[in-house]
């Protein structure tokens, strides 16, 4: 079986550290900034960054509605930090435009200075062993999580991680610890629905 093709969105964030990560597990990474880049992976991982910046690009890049169409076909996607802003379906506060793919609303740097950048020790569901170190850099949280967006670790009483089908949030950075647990999470996710999901 061949690996998976795993795109990380190229246009603003940790890229770098998320295709390192993924190389690190055998998978196929690659970077997406083009909808011909985005119909040639199996799963996308939206980094970090400046959501209201990486919003326009989308647009700008012609990203947009591919990338709601494939995600309505079942491709799994996982934002980290402004990613899962990206996604949301509300910014708190907010009138920004999203993606409106989680069923969860968002509110920016929520943690404010005692989170601003720290490491945490997180107890996530359904992920085995030791607590994940959390890194969270002005940080936004889960405000509320509706329907089928289930949270997976929460922080201080306020969701950092959720879970919704096919789509992964994380509120903190997973590609900047030396912890591949989560990125094997998505791995796996992408490797299960591949064969419906890629478009060849």
């Amino acid at each position: 079986m061949s690996a998976p093709r795993i795109g990380v969105l190229g246009l603003q964030g940790d890229v770098e550290e998320h295709l390192a990560m993924l190389r690190r597990l055998k998978a196929d990474a690659r970077t997406v900034k083009t909808a011909h880049d985005l119909a040639e992976v199996d799963g996308l991982i939206i980094p970090g960054g400046e959501s209201t910046t990486v919003g326009a690009m989308l647009n700008r890049f012609g990203l947009t509605k591919p990338l709601i169409e494939r995600v309505k076909e079942g491709m799994p996607v996982w934002g980290t930090c402004m990613g899962m802003i990206v996604m949301a379906e509300h910014v708190v506060g907010s009138s920004q435009p999203t993606l409106g793919l989680l069923n969860i609303d968002v509110k920016r740097n929520a943690f404010g200075r005692q989170v601003e950048s720290a490491e945490v020790p997180l107890a996530i569901s359904g992920l085995s062993g030791k607590p994940f170190p959390g890194v969270f850099i002005r940080a936004p949280w889960i405000e509320s999580a509706r329907d089928n967006a289930k949270i997976m670790a929460s922080l201080d009483g306020k969701g950092v991680m959720v879970r919704q089908g096919n789509l992964l949030g994380t509120s903190f950075h997973p590609e900047l610890t030396d912890d591949p647990r989560i990125h094997k999470l998505f791995i796996d996710l992408v490797e299960r629905v591949a064969p419906e999901t890629v478009a060849r």
